[in-house]
């Protein structure tokens, strides 16, 4: 990150540090990270099934509805078309989980990517454990790809800030939430903060599809739960 220097805050604004960050690392299951359409080509008998199956998917395929202008949280204006993985970054933002991440709602995604390796594994790891951890069953094996992507931008900044404590909430997204949707009504660029899950970690959460530049695949992890709450992981 160059420059440590920090603009003079508003009321109830973070302050803007200005980021140059290289190779942040995003994960995402490894069967997203190809053509999302070639699934379905092994689901088809002939050409005519095959359309219709597309037809059915594109129906209900928020990324296209995006880029088609049809969802409330974000205009098609504001996605990227015709730079590497422009679909895997509109998908980041156009699929927002129902309850919303940290610092985003189930009206809009946002980019979150780690500043290192293990902290982006370290997310993973807690969220895929929680999930088991609701079915009492630890038993599976997941692939990540890891993406890389270079941030150069003023974000606003949420660490070593005690006024923005209720927005780290290990349990909780409804103060970081609301913090988000004012920023982001206010033009922010989105948010830097401390990793909840690694200590020392760091995360970006980047409210803006045009900042998330030159996206290239690196490596790709398994996640192998065998009984106990922590996973096996491996490089592939």
């Amino acid at each position: 990150m160059g420059g440590s220097a920090k603009a003079p805050r508003t009321l109830l604004t973070p302050p803007l540090t200005p980021l140059r960050q290289l190779d942040t690392v995003r994960l995402i299951p490894s069967r997203f990270a190809d053509l999302e359409d070639s699934v379905l080509a092994p689901l088809a008998d002939n050409e005519a099934m095959l359309r219709d199956l597309f037809d059915l998917d594109n129906a209900t395929n928020e990324r296209l509805r995006g880029e088609y202008g049809l969802l409330p949280g974000i205009g098609v204006d504001e996605l990227v078309f015709g730079v590497s993985n422009f679909r895997i970054i509109n998908a980041a933002f156009t699929y927002a989980r129902p309850e919303g991440s940290r610092f985003n709602d189930g009206d809009r995604g946002a980019w979150y990517c780690a500043f290192d390796a293990p902290t982006a594994l370290a997310e993973i790891v807690f969220h895929k454990t929680v999930e088991y951890q609701e079915i009492n069953r630890f038993d599976d094996s997941v692939t990540y790809q890891s993406l890389l992507a270079d941030f150069g931008a003023a974000f606003h900044d949420v660490r070593g800030d005690a006024a923005y404590q209720a927005c780290l909430d290990p349990a909780s997204y409804i103060a970081s939430q609301q913090l988000a949707n004012t920023l982001l009504d206010a033009g922010s660029m989105g948010v830097i903060f401390p990793s909840v899950r690694k200590a020392g970690g760091t995360n970006l959460a980047c409210f803006r599809p045009a900042l998330v530049g030159n996206v290239r695949k690196a490596h790709a992890y398994r996640l192998t739960w065998s009984g106990a709450p922590e996973p096996l992981v491996e490089t592939l």
